[in-house]
């Protein structure tokens, strides 16, 4: 797969806010930049994309920048006192951020009450939510599904980020594959999988799912925690960790060589 210029570009924006910044999170949000690029450069205006693993709101910011609606000044202002780019989304500062979000599990709701919203108002719009395998391990993400499925919420698209990695290790050691094809089929879910950085094959994924049946919608998208940087790369403590000056350069380093393999 070859990387495009957006997802190059993008992660290197993505690094320099979390260097400024001295923050950890860089690998959960390499995991799922791909698939946030994917979702705006294929959602209408009037859908929403809901990032439930809000600890990779850095990824979101660069993406919404990346679209128009964060400027450059204000995605310098990440993490600084004062401003509305916070570790977390934090709600009303931007149309495409209208829910303050970090707690795992609870943007799976608010997307079945927005799809829902949407089914009464009789239109067609989708709803997005982006989740982690960690918001698996959560009591409201299985309530909410159990809802989709029983509300028929065939407009509700759920992506599961599956980097395999949570916070405490890798989650087959932690609660098992809760983010698998058979489990969500298994409820009631139309379910497909597909690589979660290829942006080309996430979009003709995601078309395929539109319109397939009454079900709600998931696509398990497979990743690399700290995706693009090698030495991050599927490495539990890249959750966390920020980085130092050699560590930044290196991993601009390997950013560089991506598409030289």
């Amino acid at each position: 797969m070859k990387y495009t210029q957006t997802q190059i570009d993008l992660r290197r924006k993505l690094l320099s806010l979390y260097y400024g910044a001295n923050a950890g999170h860089i690998g959960s949000s390499l995991s799922c930049i791909d698939v946030l690029i994917a979702l705006f450069g294929i959602k209408t205006d009037a859908e929403r994309v809901i990032l439930s693993k809000g600890h990779a709101a850095a990824a979101l910011y660069c993406v919404l920048n990346h679209i128009g609606e964060i400027d450059d000044l204000t995605l310098e202002t990440f993490y600084k006192n004062g401003t509305k780019l916070s570790a977390h989304p934090s709600a009303n500062s931007f149309l495409n951020i209208p829910f303050a979000l970090g707690s795992l599990g609870h943007g799976f709701p608010i997307a079945c009450g927005i799809a829902q919203a949407n089914q009464l108002l009789k239109n067609s719009d989708y709803v997005y939510v982006v989740m982690s395998d960690g918001d698996t391990n959560e009591g409201t993400t299985w309530e909410a599904a159990h809802y989709a499925v029983a509300k028929k919420l065939s407009n509700l698209m759920v992506i599961i980020d599956k980097n395999n990695l949570q916070g405490f290790g890798r989650t087959m050691d932690i609660l098992g594959d809760t983010a698998n094809n058979e489990v969500w089929s298994h409820i009631g879910f139309e379910v497909i999988e597909a690589d979660g950085h290829d942006v080309a094959q996430f979009k003709e994924r995601l078309q395929l799912l539109k319109g397939s049946s009454d079900k709600p919608k998931l696509i398990i998208a497979n990743t690399i925690k700290g995706k693009g940087v090698d030495y991050m790369e599927n490495k539990m403590e890249w959750h966390y960790l920020p980085m130092n000056a050699e560590q930044y350069t290196q991993a601009l380093n390997s950013l560089s060589t991506l598409n030289n393999a």
